[in-house]
């Protein structure tokens, strides 16, 4: 099994130093939210992640979800430990007070999510994606829904679905076959089959709450005829407690390659009551809510697999002696293989790769709240079309980077990674869904290029590279050398934009291609923006905390030299075109 331990160091100098964004600050529901408690709520956080979640990852592994005469069961050890989770408040950190949660910001909840991604992904799905219903209700149910599921929801004794994928949609949920009829009482009949379901059926909650897309009996083909419902496991009276079982029904749980603890269910809706949220046909807009959260967080997830495997090759390349470096420290004939080069640019690559996204999702969590909370509206929606952006950015570049991560990982253990003994394959295995789920990197790709660009408010990625330009205007000399470098890849962006534009209009064949190119080309320039602002930081108060800012700027240093320069080579590959990849002939 891995061994695991919260980079709370990392994690405090970015709320310590970082939080930063001037518009975040400003909003008074945090002025409370000091480093001293984001300190004493992440310490907490940690021992809880290494001492009771850590080994639930193995057992989940080795003793998967199954359903067994009717009923899904988790694996051993997860019913205690997410009765403890929920009775130490973990699921309730960020949620409203009004309703039972702590009212904690995404600046902290983010560091756990990471934490519970690294520790055991599996169990966390359980209430990850109770917290994206939540927070679709909250925005879009009326008061008296709120009221009635909400503090339920918040307290862990009932969790939450996702419910959108049919065996014919993926995807183009235009193509949705589960239908709606409206009864008398204004409720309705739910009937159609969901497939790909995280957790949708366990043992784990009182009632499960679905959040189903569906299409009303008189409501139009396509998307525009999609209404969400909800629809829960059990009917829920009306003084609040738990009725009879609801027209739902577990078909199946998939066997899969990784994240076996967690049940991916195949569900069956059968005439199932279901409540209309908000208005008729605007059920993917509302769906939508939860799941651009679920993006960001998938991308946490793969940053929180990616620091656990990194940070068991660094233990593991101090201990394995193997061959000898030009520069011998042996007597007996071998060196420890961290003494090794290639080594050596194997653990800074996944350090500056990783350090860096954790420090552009703090980023992104200020503009996160900012585009929730602020008063002023167009700050709001400025920070709103900042989080649009980088939501595929992080999703896609962040799962993308932990397959890279996982995989060199597997290769620093050598004969031992693709093993079970070491846990590191299970690490690679887990992961490989997070390209997947929530759509796929290249659904994100292509709707980063052909949607996200720009909007209604104007050129998003326009202010988006104004903002870094003004920000890395550093006036440290230190700082400068990278800034200037910034500069030249924040131009190769820029050309590359116009590109895109371009093509929109002529060849989208050639957008299609590129997309991938495109959005790895933002994120990691985006990446190297996080990396300036730890820079001037770790220059101006180099003599506060010498060994660790040295740490940084050295890491730093790396990812500018050896990882920024990808996007240069993303964006040659892309200018070369579709016609080759699309007149191709294949046998």
């Amino acid at each position: 099994m891995p061994n695991y331990t919260a980079p709370l160091d990392d994690m405090l100098f970015l709320f310590e130093k970082l939080r930063d964004n001037k518009n975040y600050n400003e909003l008074e529901k945090y002025h409370e939210v000091n480093l001293d408690l984001a300190k004493d709520i992440l310490e907490e956080a940690a021992k809880i992640n290494q001492n009771l979640l850590l080994p639930l990852a193995l057992a989940g592994d080795e003793n998967p979800a199954k359903l067994e005469n009717g009923v899904v069961r988790t694996p051993p050890g997860y019913k205690e430990a997410y009765q403890k989770y929920i009775e130490d408040g973990w699921i309730s950190l960020s949620c409203d007070p009004k309703y039972g949660g702590q009212g904690m910001p995404k600046t902290i909840s983010a560091f756990f999510d990471e934490m519970l991604s690294s520790t055991s992904l599996s169990f966390k799905l359980y209430s990850e994606l109770t917290i994206g219903a939540y927070n679709c209700l909250l925005h879009h149910a009326s008061e008296e829904t709120k009221d009635k599921y909400l503090p339920k929801m918040v307290e862990g004794k009932w969790s939450g679905t996702m419910c959108l994928t049919e065996p014919v949609c993926g995807t183009d949920l235009g193509m949705l076959k589960t239908r709606a009829v409206e009864q008398k009482d204004g409720t309705f009949k739910i009937s159609g089959q969901k497939i790909f379901i995280t957790s949708g059926d366990h043992d784990l909650t009182e009632n499960i709450i679905h959040l189903v897309i569906a299409r009303a009996a008189d409501s139009p083909s396509g998307t525009k005829g999609i209404s969400l419902f909800l629809v829960p496991k059990f009917i829920v009276n009306e003084d609040g407690s738990v009725g009879a079982r609801n027209g739902v029904s577990t078909g199946s749980v998939e066997h899969k390659m990784g994240i076996k603890g967690s049940a991916t269910c195949v569900l069956n809706f059968d005439e199932a009551t279901g409540y209309l949220i908000g208005t008729k046909n605007k059920g993917l807009n509302q769906m939508f809510t939860m799941m651009n959260l679920e993006r960001i967080l998938v991308g946490i997830q793969g940053l929180g697999i990616s620091e656990i495997a990194y940070q068991n090759s660094l233990t593991y390349a101090k201990e394995r002696k193997q061959g000898k470096t030009n520069n011998t420290k042996s007597t007996n004939g071998a060196d420890f293989i961290i003494e090794h080069a290639d080594i050596r640019k194997s653990l800074l690559n996944m350090k500056s790769i990783i350090e860096g996204e954790r420090a552009l999702c703090f980023w992104l969590s200020q503009q996160t709240e900012v585009s929730l909370n602020h008063p002023d509206k167009k700050v709001k929606q400025e920070a709103s079309d900042y989080v649009s952006l980088m939501t595929p950015v992080v999703k896609s570049l962040f799962t993308d980077l932990a397959m890279e991560i996982t995989s060199d990982a597997m290769q620093i253990h050598g004969g031992y990674g693709f093993t079970k003994d070491q846990g590191i394959e299970q690490l690679y295995r887990d992961n490989r869904i997070t390209p997947i789920y929530e759509g796929t990197n290249s659904v994100q790709a292509a709707d980063l290029v052909f949607r996200k660009l720009s909007n209604k408010n104007g050129n998003i990625l326009k202010k988006f590279l104004e903002m870094v330009k003004k920000e890395c205007d550093s006036k440290n000399e230190k700082v400068k050398s990278y800034s200037k470098e910034l500069n030249y890849y924040l131009d190769i962006l820029h050309k590359f934009t116009g590109w895109i534009e371009d093509k929109t209009k002529i060849e989208k064949d050639d957008v299609s291609a590129a997309a991938n190119d495109y959005l790895k080309t933002l994120g990691y320039v985006s990446i190297a923006y996080s990396w300036i602002k730890i820079l001037e930081v770790s220059f101006s108060d180099y003599e506060t905390n010498k060994e660790f800012y040295e740490d940084k700027i050295n890491t730093a240093k790396f990812y500018f030299d050896k990882v920024l320069p990808r996007a240069e080579f993303h964006y040659k590959s892309a200018i070369s075109g579709s016609s080759n990849i699309m007149n191709f002939k294949f046998n």
